[in-house]
């Protein structure tokens, strides 16, 4: 039990990329269709669809990593995949958060800073 909040950020952090993950997945067109009118006025208005590629990758493997960890970290107490899974977590939102900031979305750009902190604190406690 000392990895306790190690492995609730890691299943915070699991949560909300395999979501984000599957929405993207299931809904592709209608986030292409938002997001193109989101970025419209940015410099990758032109390469909507890839970056929506890039950030879901990004997402699924964040989300794979942190579930891996809190797997390692609950049999056999080692933080190798959590660590990972943390720090493309926060890979991804950096990602995320440069995209809002680019389309001026302050409250969006908020948004991700929120789950910033805990994905931080996670690469801290574990590394």
């Amino acid at each position: 039990m000392n990895n306790i909040g190690s492995v609730l950020l890691l299943i915070l952090l699991a949560i909300t990329f395999v979501q984000s993950g599957y929405e993207k997945t299931m809904y592709w067109n209608d986030n292409v269709t938002w997001l193109r009118q989101h970025f419209e006025k940015t410099p990758i208005k032109n390469t909507v669809p890839a970056a929506l590629f890039l950030i879901l990758v990004l997402e699924v493997i964040s989300g794979i990593l942190c579930i891996s960890g809190c797997i390692q970290i609950l049999v056999n107490n080692v933080r190798t995949f959590g660590l990972y899974g943390a720090i493309f977590s926060c890979v991804t939102l950096l990602f995320l958060l440069l995209g809002q900031r680019m389309a001026k979305d302050y409250d969006g750009a908020r948004t991700i800073v929120i789950y910033f902190i805990p994905a931080v604190m996670a690469v801290y406690w574990l590394s």
